[in-house]
Formats: C-alpha cells, structure tokens, sequence
C-alpha cells in the first residue's frame, strides 16, 4: 500500500540522500520534503527529483504547529521521518538558542501535530520516525565497547543535549499517548550533499582550493563513520520491519581517527591529481597544482570546548533483528564522496565563498 511520508529537514545533507533514496526504491509512494531553508538547508539538493509526480516541496518551519498540522492533514500523511534539526556542535558552542528551538521545541510541535492528526478520532495507521545521533550518548573511552540502545545518555554539549532531549519527548509520545514511533541513532554521515563545514567536505572542498586544514588538538579524537546511503537503508528497514516504541543505532563499524581521516582524503587527493593532469587546471589554487602534497594544509588548532573524544556504534540489534548491513566500505564510499565533490563544484563553490 503506498505511503505518503512528509520528510522533515529534506533540503540538508542526511534528508536530501533520503529523499532520493526513498523516491528511487519506493516509487509508488508520495514524499513530501519540508524545510526552514536555514543556512544549511539547499534547495539545489533535491533539483533532479523536482520533477518527479510524487515529490512535493514545502518551505516552512517545523515550530509552526499549526501549518504542519494542516500540512498533514490535508495531504493525508501517514509517515514523518524526521531529519530537521541543527547540528553543528561548534555553532551549538557559539550560541546554543537556535538548537533549543528547533531539536527540542520544533519536535514537540511535529509530536503535537501527529498526535493530533493521527490519534483524536478513530485514529489512523501511522508511523513517526526521529532521526537522533550517537552523540547523545556522551563519550567513549578508548577500550570501551559501542554505543548500544541501552546505554545512558550522557550529552556533553548542548547539541547533544537538545537532541537527547528531543528523543525522550518522542518516547513519552509514545509512552503517554500512544503515539507509533520509533527512534534511530546514527554515527557520522559522510557522502553527497554533506554542508562544507563537517570535516570531510570541509577537508575535500579546502584542499581544492588550497586552504589549511584544521585539525582539532592533536586529532585523535575518534568517529564512527557511515556512508549517507547506508543510513537510508537502515532507516527503511526500521521503518517496514522495526518494532515500535523502539530504538536502533545505526553505525558503519568504522573507526577512525580525525588526523587519519584528513590524512587519507590527502593522499586519495593527491593519487587524483597525479593520475589525471587535468585537475591542475580545473583547480589551480590546490598545492597538488604547484606540486606539493596536500597534506602541506595541514593546522593543528585549539581544542573545541567540552570535545567528545570517541564515539563508536555498536549495531548489533539492527543487524541481528532487521538483517542490516552496510553496503558500501569506508575504502567504496569515501571514493564515491570524493567523486562526487570532484563532479559538483557548482554545487559547493557557493557555499565556501567566505
């Protein structure tokens, strides 16, 4: 039976891929993306499926409650996946307002809307699904096994904390009113579409054009890292095969330190212009043009405040209970992203001009 899902934060890294996933193995059903269009949300990432029958775009805030009740009603929504959220931990740093509105105050008008829409009355079939992160769940020590679904939450930074939040609001949603939900909990995301100010864009797109590298501290700080598309798939499978009320940790099993992270996309970068001359001309500014490596970028600078040191994934349940493995390897997926960037300038030179 098709579906008719209103996907939240549509325009940003993770909910763009998702769309595109979605539209491309669900054809049958009807998405529509909604977006604040905030500095991170890009229309220009949803371009190639604007002409798809079954795709929709709405502008507007998730903290309008009444829009995306009317929203939902009127377009008969029977799935939220919920992706809106701010999630810069620096910009949490630098003024922490922003992410209290829209993770804790934004999900709790999304709740209120479902709540409303699917439960007064007879009621309806539905399903809401909150996107969360791993970095609810504080930091990890370096022998210390992953993350798992029980583990006690322990936020470190106020991004952290506001999505923390937002998942116990969901839970009591369901606890409370019976509202169907479920919860995922990803590692870092890595892949198209990802806004030039996380580390690996920010690392492909400087070198390209010749800017240091920061590195945090000495760059130890550990990540588990998951390849977008891979999240898309461990969303669906929660989706049509995961219990409900219940939550899944979605992870790449893939630690890597951040030095050794810039290091490698140095070394693949330098491998691509040495294997293709032409990149010299279409990137003159990057060292590799002038014949240096592009580990010659490389800053070490001052620690971010309150900086989680590791975080790690243990996906055993998802795996186990809804047969859930990556497709893609680090090695598959991070030359897939270095594609990408290479074949998408015209994406994200407008957004680094700074």
């Amino acid at each position: 039976m098709a579906k008719t899902l209103l996907v939240t934060g549509a325009a940003g890294f993770i909910g763009a891929n998702f769309v595109h996933y979605w539209l491309g193995t669900h054809p049958e059903d009807r998405v529509i993306a909604y977006d604040a269009l905030t500095y991170a949300g890009n229309r220009a990432n949803l371009a190639s499926v604007e002409g798809n029958a079954n795709f929709a775009f709405v502008h507007a805030d998730i903290c309008d409650e009444a829009g995306v009740t009317k929203l939902m009603r009127d377009e008969t929504v029977d799935t939220v996946v919920h992706f809106a959220a701010e999630s810069h931990v620096d910009r949490s740093i630098s003024g922490p307002d922003a992410f209290i509105e829209t993770n804790v105050i934004g999900t709790h008008s999304l709740l209120k809307a479902a709540r409303t829409v699917w439960l007064d009355g007879a009621g309806k079939a539905h399903r809401f699904h909150h996107v969360s992160t791993d970095e609810v769940y504080g930091s990890l020590a370096p022998d210390a096994p992953g993350f798992f679904e029980a583990q006690q939450y322990q936020p470190n930074s106020p991004y952290s904390a506001s999505k923390a939040a937002s998942d116990h609001l969901v839970r009591a949603y369901h606890h409370t009113y019976g509202l169907q939900v479920s919860t995922s909990n990803c590692s870092n995301n890595y892949g198209p579409f990802h806004f030039p100010e996380k580390l690996i864009p920010l690392c492909l797109t400087n070198i390209l054009r010749g800017r240091e590298l920061p590195v945090y501290g000495d760059g130890s700080n550990i990540r588990d890292w998951l390849y977008v598309e891979d999240h898309c798939r461990g969303i669906e499978l929660v989706l049509n095969k995961g219990e409900v009320g219940e939550c899944y940790n979605i992870g790449g099993n893939n630690e890597w330190n951040n030095l050794a992270i810039v290091k490698l996309l140095c070394e693949r970068l330098d491998a691509r212009f040495a294997a293709d001359p032409s990149l010299r001309e279409s990137y003159p500014d990057a060292p590799q043009s002038r014949g240096e490596s592009a580990d010659s970028l490389v800053r070490f600078v001052t620690d971010r405040a309150g900086h989680d040191w590791r975080y790690a994934i243990d996906a055993s349940r998802i795996m186990n209970e809804l047969g859930y493995a990556p497709a893609e390897t680090f090695e598959t997926g991070i030359e897939r992203t270095i594609d990408w960037y290479l074949a998408n300038e015209a994406w994200w030179r407008p957004l680094v001009q700074t």
